[in-house]
């Protein structure tokens, strides 16, 4: 008997997918206790229009990854710290105060997309990695300027 997992079912697949059990496996255990449903036609055909639609949807997100990476790569951005006597900071430049400096130029990129080899502690010129998607990154040029 064919059946659509409803949730993950060890040993046998994940949520969506479509498996052939045994008659009585699914009758019994799985459609009882509401961890799969029969694959009916429309069934079937509800799950293909999902998946087509799902898959639609992380194409155009990786379409519009591309296109930020493109935009924004080898990009500088300027943050203004204070400093101290000998150009070292107060504190550090964190992954969030140059997601804030990115927003005020109209790209809204999350904190924990930026990867930070190290602190920034000093004034300078680094070179920061974000990945805005799985498979998707690019290089950001971050200047650190005293304030």
């Amino acid at each position: 008997m064919k059946v659509l997992l409803l949730q993950d079912v060890k040993a046998q697949g994940k949520k969506g997918e479509l498996i052939e059990v045994n008659d009585g496996y699914a009758r019994n255990f799985l459609i009882k206790r509401g961890l799969a449903k029969e694959a009916t036609a429309s069934v079937v055909n509800e799950t293909n229009q999902k998946n087509a639609a799902e898959a639609k949807r992380k194409a155009e997100e990786l379409a519009a990854a591309k296109e930020l990476a493109a935009k924004l790569n080898k990009t500088e951005v300027v943050v203004a710290v204070r400093t101290g006597d000998n150009g070292k900071l107060f504190g550090a430049v964190t992954s969030k105060e140059i997601s804030e400096v990115l927003a005020t130029k109209g790209y809204d990129i999350d904190k924990k997309k930026f990867v930070l080899k190290e602190a920034i502690k000093a004034v300078g010129l680094y070179a920061v990695e974000v990945k805005v998607y799985p498979g998707v990154s690019f290089t950001l040029n971050v200047k650190v300027v005293a304030q």
